[in-house]
């Protein structure tokens, strides 16, 4: 890993822990889980030292993101995604993939994530034929 990439996600690293002291943050129970290094015994847990021995040694490819974009009934203030696929207060926007999946599957996301698009097609093409009509 690059020094000045290690440096930003330092940086981002400390930035998150400060956000997790927020009422906000507080509110949800959000809390660091400290992931053991074995490859780095003797490194103090939240140091620099331990960010960057994770960094370098437990880091994987997260490729089945989902989850980020909540979704909901119209009524629900909490969400961002109307049960329509439609972004709360902005028009002609839907999100159609995995992020709108409230728990990740078991398996890959692959085929659900087809499912979300086909059914967001579907949503769009009646919207299209409902307002030509």
């Amino acid at each position: 890993m690059e020094t000045y990439n290690l440096q930003y996600f330092l940086t981002g690293g400390r930035i998150v822990l400060e956000m997790m002291k927020t009422e906000a943050f507080k509110s949800i129970n959000a809390r660091y889980v400290n992931i053991s290094a074995p490859l780095c015994p003797n490194v103090e847990a939240l140091s620099d030292k331990y960010f960057e021995c994770i960094m370098r040694y437990n880091t994987a490819l997260g490729s089945h993101a989902s989850g980020t974009a909540k979704m909901g009934p119209t009524d629900d203030p909490s969400t961002v995604i109307d049960p329509e696929l439609r972004v709360r207060g902005i028009s002609c926007l839907r999100v159609v993939d995995a992020s709108v999946m409230p728990k990740i599957v078991s398996g890959n996301t692959n085929a659900p994530t087809i499912m979300i698009g086909e059914k967001g097609s579907d949503l769009i093409k009646d919207t299209w034929i409902n307002n030509r009509n």
